[in-house]
């Protein structure tokens, strides 16, 4: 059998450690308690009966121990303390006081029992028997209570926790998204209490379906994330799977209270030397929690409430400006657009954004109730709204007057209930019903988020710099953003889930399951709606001369007729053993099948049928994928184990791909577009000009572009479609690992990652033929069929590399430290950034935009270190201070250096045509180029003070976000391009990031009782 001290020093070296705990499982609501009970010879002492007590809620489970010895407990909370009772009709019993429990935890219990005549009851602690298992079988990072209480978490989100493993960078100079191993954070899956709360649909780029985290930070009890988990009961990602489980009430009153403060005066205002000017803001934000009984052991309820009201901030500005990232534009000028903006177009153009006002606005309520001994059952209401103000093009080379900003943001329901059931002491069940309703903002600085309802649309004017490689060119935008003229997006999502578990006499363990998610989408997205006007010079502009218009709008003359409503169902069911090859060998093999259906088709487009060959209706439906996997653990001695899987995983892949092909048919809409040599003088009459504005430029649209919408002969422009034959992404992953615990107590983890990609997503665009090669050595094309951005699968086979070694160490002064590196080196074929097929075809380096080429990911990190540093000591007497601190040091985002937009044309003719500097010299691989390195730190003290009662506990906080910019505005800053590419010869390719390099401050106040 297994040694039975298995669970002595090395575990509770784990149990100690912070940061990164050795064990977690995601996509699961409770936690776990397994274990295996002989008598004084190492036989199995079946008939025994283990009784587990949940201390805070009274609540009770009990199981009677197999003929192998073994028992098994699933459902349980996460947390605790809880108390183990092992009681024998033969042997002396024994009885666990203080066992915790992690969420999704498999906490093991090996005990060996007494003869009854020597002991008559054994009273131990968790801490001796360990209340954390080894027992993983892939890389994982679990961050419990402590860690979400202590770490510098200057945003009160879980990307400043989950940002401590070296392997998940998150992406601080831009949407604070997620990125694991160098993935694409649209791939990955986050769960709350069971219910997926990632971006369903795919709009946004940190991953969240909302403006920020959508739950309280205060409601989690735990955060796990996992990279390759070989579990079957794991779906709906490839990249890292971040789950969170919320707290829940007790027998007794419990509570927080929190206020933070945060404002300009507490921000860094010099970078390099330079004096920064910021616009003047405060940020407050403020909440509370309670956890109560409703009826004492029997039923609970915890609620969490949060408020954000803060401001966003923006570092563009002119020559002279004081801005962060000053572009190639002088005071004068700026001053011209606005009056001209304002005398010739009657429209206010606007102010240089400095700083706006946005809100957040969470709540969380949680049910919990002990029906009985065998039975509970738990309900969970998440409601989230909150907004922002931000920028449509920020390149370096762009510059938005504040007309030109959009306010963007989304609110958000979801409703769970869970039953736990324990049918025998063999079998149980867990049952989940969720919903999930999301009502998206896309809002115009001029609209009030109705479809068609912005006076005024976009205007764009070019400032040529005459360079030999356009390099520095520089365009302004004012009026309505040509994406926000017509965009509304609803979706919601109902899911089942069922997950049952039986426990063999042999040892074994049987899990089975189904689960579904049924999504239904409305969406409503029609660009230029309202015109872009496009001005080759500011003098152009002035004079209102040599205009080109672009303008979108339904054949119907209805723009309700353009949204796309569509829904899919997908289904998973799985089955899997988990059992002892040896006394010292764990396996976990299983088989997981996910599969979708629909009846929704897109409507069907009889030219592109006829041209193409087939038809541009194919959908989701009957699109499957059989997902093999197995997960070995094996002890190696008391203080070493060995760990190592493979399994194919898929999921993540943004639905607003597949919306795209449904609204893009080109059927029911299109745009026009035509030059204009004069607006003012007469030669072009305006018409669907809205109430109470004056007919011009901006206000309407010219008479024979809207004729040549009325009569439906819109250009083939951005018409989507799914490739009959596309086949769901997915990729293998094989990882090994080790963990060492050393004779002080030093916990080592290695992990070794391997991932192999097929049929990734990518765009190809139809209808053209290569027919040679330009004297340059580029492909040439001919236009041969109809044109269509197609929804397709590459043919390559992309291998990624993940290396992480960690280092956790506890000491009995108080101080803790979690150390880790990270290597990698992620490829994909295309990034896909954007929920618009058009811009992820267009919107990236290449040679040739079909080109089906594996290169180095936008999102990989090749090194990373960090360190979490925490300190707990007793400056006043009686009263704890924590000290805490985050650093990295890691190397930067790669980009492209590449031609502009211009000589990207001219390169392919314009055939396909390209709308953006993207074509790369020949020879050169995509993200060729590296940032320069960032290192930062984080700190954080908090010092408790007196409080109103002696159970209570209050405290004061100081958080500083790079404090290392605060000792010197030469450090901490962060330098990158926005969206890894840089037209070659540009100046400053990697302009300074401003949130993320000025440092920050928050003083606030919490109270817990």
């Amino acid at each position: 059998m297994r040694t039975l001290t298995r669970f002595n020093r090395v575990a509770a070296a784990v149990a100690i450690s912070i940061g990164l705990s050795s064990t977690a499982m995601a996509q699961v609501t409770s936690s776990e308690l397994n274990g295996k009970i002989v008598g004084p010879q190492g036989n199995p002492a079946a008939g025994t009966v283990v009784t587990v007590t949940h201390v805070p809620t009274g609540a009770v489970k009990t199981v009677t121990v197999n003929n192998g010895g073994t028992f098994s407990l699933r459902g349980l909370r996460v947390g605790g303390p809880y108390t183990v009772v092992i009681n024998s009709d033969e042997f002396a019993d024994q009885t666990i006081n203080d066992v915790y429990l992690e969420l999704g935890e498999s906490a093991s219990i090996e005990r060996m029992l007494e003869p009854a005549a020597e002991y008559e009851n054994i009273v131990v602690t968790g801490s001796q028997v360990s209340s954390l298992s080894f027992g993983q079988t892939g890389p994982v990072a679990s961050f419990d209570l402590s860690t979400l209480q202590e770490a510098p978490a200057i945003n009160r989100d879980i990307t400043d926790i989950v940002r401590i493993d070296p392997r998940i960078y998150v992406d601080e100079g831009g949407s604070n998204g997620i990125q694991c191993v160098g993935k694409n954070p649209r791939f990955n899956s986050l769960t709350v209490d069971g219910v997926r709360m990632n971006d369903l649909f795919g709009l946004n780029s940190n991953g969240y379906p909302t403006e920020r985290m959508p739950f309280s930070f205060d409601a989690i009890a735990g955060v796990s994330v996992e990279i390759a988990p070989f579990d079957v009961i794991y779906g709906g990602f490839s990249a890292c799977n971040i789950s969170a489980v919320s707290k829940t009430g007790t027998n007794e009153v419990h509570g927080t209270a929190f206020y933070d403060f945060g404002s300009d005066s507490l921000r860094g205002d010099s970078l390099e030397g330079d004096d920064i000017t910021l616009g003047d803001y405060t940020e407050k934000r403020y909440g509370f929690t309670v956890g109560a009984p409703l009826i004492k052991d029997k039923l609970f309820i915890f609620a969490a409430y949060e408020k954000l009201e803060g401001a966003n901030t923006f570092d563009r500005g002119a020559i002279g400006s004081g801005a962060i990232n000053e572009v190639a534009l002088t005071q004068d000028q700026l001053e011209t657009i606005q009056t001209v903006s304002q005398s010739l177009y009657n429209f206010d153009a606007g102010t240089t954004p400095l700083s706006m006002p946005n809100e957040d606005e969470k709540l969380l309520v949680k049910l919990d109730w002990n029906i009985n001994d065998n039975h509970r059952f738990a309900f969970t209401y998440n409601y989230n709204d909150g907004n922002n103000f931000v920028e449509s093009d920020g390149d370096a080379n762009e510059f938005e007057l504040s007309s030109h900003l959009y306010e963007r943001g989304a609110e958000l329901q979801t409703f769970v209930g869970v039953l736990y059931s324990d049918w025998t002491d063999k079998f149980s069940t867990e049952i989940r019903i969720s919903r999930t309703e999301l009502d998206n903002l896309q809002r115009s600085m001029y609209g009030n988020g109705s479809p068609g309802d912005n006076d005024f649309g976009e205007i764009k004017i070019l400032f040529d710099m005459e360079t030999e490689d356009d390099a520095d060119d520089l365009t302004v935008y004012l009026g309505s953003d040509d994406s926000r003229q017509v965009n509304q997006l609803d979706w919601e999502a109902i899911s089942l889930m069922f997950r049952g578990n039986y426990y063999f006499d042999n040892g074994h363990t049987l899990t089975f399951g189904y689960e579904s998610d049924d999504l239904d989408i409305y969406n409503l997205f029609v660009q230029h709606s309202e015109t872009s006007i496009f001005f080759e010079s500011l003098d152009d502009f002035v004079n209102g001369t040599n205009a080109e218009i672009e303008y979108g709008y339904a054949y119907s003359g209805e723009l309700l007729d353009r949204a796309a409503e569509w829904g899919f169902k997908s289904h998973s069911v799985y089955a899997q053993d988990e059992f002892y090859l040896t006394d010292d060998l764990k396996v976990v093999a299983g088989l997981r099948y996910d599969w979708t259906t629909t009846s929704d088709r897109p409507i069907e487009n009889t030219e592109f049928t006829e041209k193409n060959g087939y038809s541009n209706t194919a959908n989701l439906d009957g699109i499957g994928l059989l997902q093999p996997r197995v997960g070995i653990n094996y002890t190696l001695s008391d203080s070493t184990e060995l760990r190592g899987g493979f399994g194919l995983f898929s999921g993540g892949n943004p639905n607003v791909w597949m919306t795209n092909n449904y609204q893009n048919t080109n059927v029911l809409g299109g745009e026009v577009e035509g030059d204009y040599a004069n607006l003012f003088d007469g030669s072009v009459t305006w018409v669907n000009t809205e109430d109470g504005v004056t007919a011009g430029p901006g206000y309407s649209v010219p008479s024979d572009l809207d004729a040549l919408m009325d009569a439906g002969l819109g250009e083939n422009f951005e018409s989507n479609n799914l490739d009959p034959d596309f086949e769901m992404p997915s990729e293998w992953k094989f990882s090994a690992g080790v963990t060492h615990i050393t004779d002080e107590d030093y916990v080592f983890n290695v992990d070794l990652l391997v991932s192999v990609a097929q049929d990734q997503a990518m765009i190809k665009y139809l209808g053209f033929d290569e027919v040679g090669f330009t004297d340059d050595g580029y492909i040439d094309y001919e236009l041969t069929g109809y044109g269509s951005l197609e929804l397709t699968n590459s043919d390559k086979t992309v291998t990624s590399y993940s290396f992480t070694t960690t280092m956790n160490k506890s000491w009995d002064n108080g101080i803790s430290v979690t150390a880790g590196y990270n290597y990698s080196d992620a490829e994909d074929v295309q990034p896909m950034t954007s929920s618009v097929a058009f811009s992820n075809y267009q919107y990236r380096a290449f040679t040739n935009p079909n080109e089906d080429v594996a290169s180095l990911s936008d999102w990989n990190i090749k090194h990373r270190l960090t360190v979490d540093f925490r300190y707990v000591t007793e400056l006043i007497d009686g009263y704890n201070t924590i000290f805490s601190a985050f650093g990295v040091a890691q190397s930067g985002r790669p980009y492209s250096e590449v031609f502009s937009q211009d000589d990207s044309n001219a390169i392919f003719g314009f055939t396909p045509y390209i709308d953006d500097e993207a074509v790369l010299p020949i020879g050169v691989a995509r993200n060729s180029e590296e940032s320069p390195w960032w290192t930062k730190v984080d700190v954080a003290i908090r010092q408790d003070i007196p409080a109103f009662h002696k159970d209570h506990t209050a405290q004061v906080s100081f958080v500083i976000n790079n404090f290392t910019n605060l000792i010197n505005d030469d450090w901490g800053v962060l330098e990158e391009p926005e969206f890894n590419r840089v037209v070659i010869g540009t100046a400053n390719p990697t302009p300074r990031q401003g949130d993320a390099s000025l440092w920050e401050m928050r003083i606030g106040v919490n109270y817990r009782f």
